[in-house]
């Protein structure tokens, strides 16, 4: 189990998907204190969901981290394989950044059986890192090193993820190559969970 936070009693870690990437993501990207600095960064390979526990924060029957963006979403076990189309995340009327869901597989990728494990893995909007303004470069070389910080950043914000792993409370397994291959509790998937009982940070 992970431990207990020390955080004031009565709290609850209750984000919406605005809330992790403007107030966690877009600050973890532009190395800014996040307060309070409760979510871990972990790699995600390393671990099935169900290993979680006390790795990742908890928060009720959902664990929360971060972790560096990958083609290949492979653990120990299994596979992480997308599902749907990707979910535009606003701010203020403005596209922040995008929510990928995925479903953990089990066995080699392609071939597995799907579980019920679900993830949300969160996106930062390219250019969606800047916490603060910019002034205009009188010279060409400085606005040529403007554009490759920019660039880096860039890049940086798209290695960046963070991450919100659940188990949904769908039926038991199903080959991944059966008939109907969608979800048969979509709804699940897509909506926010309502059991958020108790918050705890991982094991040092």
């Amino acid at each position: 189990m992970g431990g207990a936070t020390n955080l004031p009693p009565g709290f609850h870690f209750f984000p919406s998907d605005e809330d992790l990437i403007v107030h966690f993501l877009r600050r973890k990207v532009a190395n800014l204190p996040c307060r309070p600095d409760i979510v871990p960064t972990i790699l995600l390979h390393r671990y099935d969901p169900w290993e979680l526990n006390g790795t990742a924060l908890q928060a009720g029957n959902q664990w929360y981290f971060f972790s560096h963006a990958a083609q290949s979403r492979t653990s120990p076990n299994g596979y992480w394989n997308p599902v749907g189309a990707d979910e535009t995340v606003t701010s203020s009327g403005c596209i922040v950044g995008l929510k990928k869901t995925l479903i953990f597989c089990t066995g080699e990728p392609f071939k597995g059986f799907k579980t019920n494990w679900i993830m949300h893995e969160y996106h930062l909007q390219d250019g969606g890192y800047n916490v603060s303004g910019s002034s205009t470069s009188s010279s060409s070389s400085s606005s040529r090193k403007s554009q490759r910080k920019r660039l880096h950043s860039s890049t940086e914000s798209n290695n960046w993820v963070i991450c919100r792993v659940f188990e949904s409370s769908c039926g038991s397994q199903v080959s991944f190559h059966d008939e109907g291959t969608e979800l048969s509790c979509l709804d699940e998937v897509f909506l926010s969970l309502d059991d958020y009982d108790e918050v705890s940070l991982p094991n040092n």
